[in-house]
């Protein structure tokens, strides 16, 4: 799907899907211009899909998930003619937004819902309400653009200080200290965060505030709530400005990094060794989540502190959100059909080599109870 660097695995971000004006009405990261091949063969035995009803059944959101999609998508409608998925990567916030005015069967999130976003769903989800079921993950990478420094090493700390613009200058003290070797200039720092609500940037505020808390002082959300730095459209604009100026630094999905051969920077949380931002060290990360949803809700608290070795904190995982109740009965066969099989071990396998971090299997072996659940 995605170009790869040496050396590790890139997490593969989408290109949009053409969104049909025929709407199957639901019970109710991110932008769209990752470059998946989307030419590639389904990877999938027909025989591991159970297919719904035939028709058109639309999604939204995340595009953190979105080259999983499309692979999704191939193998399913392989199996089950006649089916038509249309996933539109509009962003986590406009997916939710989709999802709770009814205009899509489900929704794909890099953060969990809201507690007024479960509320607004309960409108559209007679007698039930949205939950959130983990699909994929995936690592946040630090991309920078530093002429002459091709290994830098950063801590939360850092970080923090200079997405709030109080670390100005790429020889700051701080990053001296953590970086002894190199020759670092007194270029100034650029720092890009998304202009758009996004799941990745409330994953990446999530980590600043834990990891961090006594210079990140901003709550975690998908705005950008903090002074300071330059903005740009989605996860590609990030990333496109980062490539273009000398002095960058940004945060977005590992794939953007890989596909634009961006440097990345290490990170130092405390192991033995500073952290390389790779799909294997994003798994060791979501293995020691803890669920913190209820019922048949899977929300995910993933540990954004741990000092464990080879983990990568910044570790985005990706939701799809559904109704436990009340779901369109038009499009309930389908989403039950088509998510039963991202859920299931050829699923998650079929994904694997794409640079995606399967769901933990404890974790997933739930998800694939709740789907039958759902009415």
């Amino acid at each position: 799907m995605k170009l790869q660097r040496s050396g590790r695995k890139a997490l593969a971000l989408g290109a949009v899907a053409v969104v049909s004006s025929l709407t199957l009405a639901a019970c109710g990261s991110d932008d769209n211009s990752g470059k998946g091949d989307s030419s590639s063969a389904p990877t999938t035995k027909a025989s591991d899909i159970k297919c719904g009803d035939k028709g058109q059944l639309l999604g939204a959101g995340s595009t953190a998930q979105k080259n999983a999609i499309d692979q999704w998508v191939k193998d399913y409608q392989a199996a089950c003619a006649g089916t038509t998925i249309n996933y539109q990567p509009n962003g986590s916030g406009a997916g939710i937004q989709n999802f709770v005015q009814g205009k899509v069967a489900f929704a794909g999130s890099d953060a969990a819902l809201k507690p007024e976003e479960v509320t607004a769903s309960k409108k559209v989800c007679k007698g039930g309400q949205g939950i959130n079921l983990p699909m994929v993950a995936g690592p946040v990478a630090i991309g920078y653009n530093l002429e002459g420094v091709d290994n830098l090493v950063l801590d939360a700390d850092t970080l923090a200080k200079i997405f709030d613009s109080k670390i100005k200058k790429w020889d700051d003290a701080a990053i001296k200290k953590l970086n002894p070797d190199a020759k670092l200039p007194s270029t100034p720092i650029q720092a890009f965060h998304r202009s758009d609500e996004s799941g990745t940037t409330k994953n990446f505020t999530q980590y600043l505030g834990k990891a961090a808390p006594n210079d990140w002082k901003y709550e975690a959300d998908k705005k950008w709530l903090a002074k300071g730095g330059q903005s740009a459209d989605g996860s590609a604009g990030v990333a496109s400005q980062v490539k273009q100026v000398n002095g960058a630094i940004g945060y977005f999905e590992i794939s953007y990094a890989d596909a634009n051969q961006i440097k990345t920077a290490k990170l130092n949380t405390g192991a033995a060794e500073p952290i390389t931002v790779s799909v294997d060290a994003a798994s060791k990360a979501v293995a020691a989540s803890k669920i913190v949803g209820t019922g048949n809700d899977l929300a995910l608290d993933v540990d954004f502190t741990t000092k464990a070795e080879g983990a990568y904190p910044i570790t985005l995982v990706t939701y799809e959100i559904v109704c436990d109740k009340g779901n369109d009965p038009k499009s309930l066969k389908s989403v039950q059909a088509f998510l039963g099989y991202t859920a299931s071990e050829a699923g998650q396998k079929a994904i694997s080599d794409k640079g995606y971090a399967p769901i933990p299997t404890e974790i997933i072996e739930k998800v694939r109870k709740v789907i039958p659940t759902l009415s």
